[in-house]
């Protein structure tokens, strides 16, 4: 008997690819559909829930980042990209935009299969075990419910990425956590992009948090990583 982990969107141009995934998904005990362009995934997606979606970003009818960007306006649902397109900026972009991991084609299933696993673990786990409880170091304050960021009371405006770095950060506060810990917990333990991964975003954090009001938040231990600390 097959064992329903959950409903899984396809959207691939790529018909084999589409059917061999979706195979190998049904296999594993997962409901599958799928959607040969960006427009019809789109229609599909929002008229039926799902737990996971693997997108392809070179999409006929709309790209896959711009289906990705409006699925971000309503849903959090786990994206995973598929693409050829392997330049740093086409991660950056998918990664910016909301995605939760990044793949590149060729890929071998073992390796799609883990990373849903641990995107759909992730899912899991910040439904089950989220805090209303707002998060707070000196003037900088984050509401994990709303996903809000604010410095002196200040809204600021992060991708999905940056917060959840940021909540990673707060949540773990006075503790050094090595960049290898952050790129596990925020990338996955299969992400290909490198511990500079980590590095960019927490320049990007503190363009937005620390620049603007002349305040210092996250420190850099030299050789480990990272920590925000309270005021002393």
């Amino acid at each position: 008997m097959i064992i329903q982990m959950g409903r899984i969107l396809i959207i691939e141009d790529e018909e084999k690819i589409a059917r061999f995934v979706e195979l190998e998904l049904i296999h594993e005990g997962y409901e599958v559909e799928k959607s040969y362009n960006g427009r019809d995934g789109l229609k599909l997606f929002e008229a039926h829930p799902f737990d996971l979606v693997l997108l392809d970003i070179m999409l006929p009818g709309l790209n896959g980042i711009e289906v990705l960007r409006r699925i971000r306006q309503f849903s959090d649902v786990p994206v995973i990209l598929l693409t050829a397109r392997d330049a740093v900026v086409d991660k950056v972009t998918g990664l910016d935009g909301g995605a939760d991991d990044y793949i590149t084609k060729p890929f071998a299933i073992e390796e799609l299969l883990a990373r849903i696993r641990v995107a759909l673990r992730k899912k899991s786990g910040s439904n089950t075990s989220g805090s209303s409880d707002r998060l707070k170091a000196g003037t900088l304050e984050l509401d994990p419910m709303k996903r809000e960021v604010r410095v002196r009371g200040s809204l600021v405006n992060l991708t999905k990425k940056e917060f959840d770095l940021l909540h990673y950060l707060l949540e773990n506060k006075n503790i050094v956590l090595s960049r290898e810990t952050i790129l596990e917990k925020i990338w996955g333990y299969d992400f290909s992009g490198g511990t500079n991964a980590v590095d960019v975003y927490v320049r990007y954090l503190r363009a937005k948090i620390e620049e603007p009001f002349d305040e210092k938040f996250i420190h850099t231990v030299r050789g480990v990583g990272y920590v925000i600390k309270d005021e002393e």
